[in-house]
């Protein structure tokens, strides 16, 4: 899942990007509020995480025109405990959530998950498919009854595909997903990342147990998404 991250504050920014990697998002950050309207208008983001105290264009304004825009977009924003009427405003401004600050990193990830269950058609927090067992709060898969190690872009990969069982996703929405802004788009890393993934999980491409190849349009899940371990 990508993030996009704006907070001025250079010493809380930095370390919450790395926390929020460590989980295994693509963080991508803006400090000032117009730079992170040209992000968000720029790319496909799956959550964006707002300080409502910005430079140039404040945290609120930016929801507002962020909720026109993109009304697709999870919101959460980050308010300060002085301002109490902070999140009030912020989700009437159209935010889905919001935490105060200071706040404990655990809670932050765990609203963060909560809130890409509550837009996805998989409300459950282990993900399943066939053998399958993914569980995004502690980055862990499971296959039958074995731990399988995955990179954070393998598990990233995954997770984005379980999330969504029946579709046919492009090789261009998970680099937009899974990848941040850094990402080389004329490469083929989302190949190379595919074929490690099955390695790891003893798939064959020509006839796969879990991920197939749709020539031309990308890669789904084989079978049913609601079958469960034996």
């Amino acid at each position: 899942m990508r993030l996009l991250l704006v907070e001025d504050e250079l010493d809380l920014a930095r370390p919450l990007a790395k926390g929020l990697q460590r989980e295994g998002y693509a963080v991508d950050m803006a400090h000032a509020g117009d730079t992170g309207l040209e992000l968000a208008l720029l790319h496909d983001y799956d959550l964006a995480i707002i300080d409502i105290n910005l430079p140039e264009m404040d945290g609120l304004t930016l929801c507002r025109q962020l909720r026109r825009e993109k009304p697709l977009l999870l919101i959460l924003i980050l308010t300060a405990r002085s301002h109490p009427l902070d999140s009030i405003t912020g989700l009437d401004a159209g935010a889905d959530d919001y935490v105060t600050k200071p706040f404990h990193f655990g809670e932050l990830a765990a609203r963060l998950r909560a809130l890409l269950r509550r837009e996805s058609t998989i409300t459950d927090p282990i993900l399943t498919f066939k053998d399958l067992r993914l569980d995004p709060a502690s980055q862990t898969l499971w296959q039958s009854r074995q731990r399988r190690e995955l990179t954070r872009k393998e598990f990233g990969i995954l997770e984005y595909l379980m999330r969504h069982p029946n579709e046919v996703i492009s090789q261009e929405t998970l680099l937009e997903h899974i990848w941040d802004a850094h990402a080389n788009v004329l490469t083929n890393t989302v190949r190379v990342h595919i074929s490690s993934l099955r390695i790891k999980l003893n798939d064959h491409a020509t006839a796969p147990t879990y991920i197939e190849t749709v020539i031309g349009s990308g890669y789904r899940l084989v079978g049913s998404a609601n079958s469960t371990l034996p």
